[in-house]
């Protein structure tokens, strides 16, 4: 199958599509951290421990940039002030008002800066404070 090149505009319309999606009502989204390996797809059920839950803006994302590759900055996040276990962070999964899976990422520190969603710090204490300092999504343009 040949591949399909998109223009920046379309990788634009793309990543807002997607980052859309986490606004499905009135209500604002959420963001489950865990560890172990990230599954498959967002389709596919959630592995790893459950380590902290952040409750998204709404709306979650401003607008994506119309560049190559598009990019969306989530909005604020709020903190999880009681992590529910201790382990090392590795894979988030982006969830709407109504827990439907839209999203699943890797996450990093900001010093590592590898991770989609980058967190203060990826070692997790049960009952600490997890605070996200960036998630940003992109789409390639072609």
């Amino acid at each position: 199958m040949a591949n399909t090149d998109i223009s920046q505009a379309g990788a634009a319309a793309a990543c807002n599509a997607v980052v859309d999606l986490l606004d499905a009502d009135a209500s604002a989204g959420y963001i489950e951290i865990r560890d172990g390996t990230k599954p498959a797809g967002p389709d596919t059920a959630a592995t790893g421990t459950l380590l902290a839950t952040c409750t998204l803006s709404d709306p979650a994302f401003g607008a994506a940039t119309v560049a190559s590759p598009s990019v969306a900055t989530a909005s604020a996040i709020s903190d999880d002030t009681s992590a529910d276990a201790s382990s090392t962070a590795t894979w988030f999964r982006g969830y709407d008002s109504n827990a439907a899976a839209v999203i699943d990422g890797d996450v990093s520190t900001v010093a590592a800066g590898t991770g989609d969603l980058q967190l203060d710090d990826t070692a997790i204490v049960a009952g600490g404070t997890v605070s996200i300092t960036s998630w940003v999504v992109s789409h390639p343009t072609g």
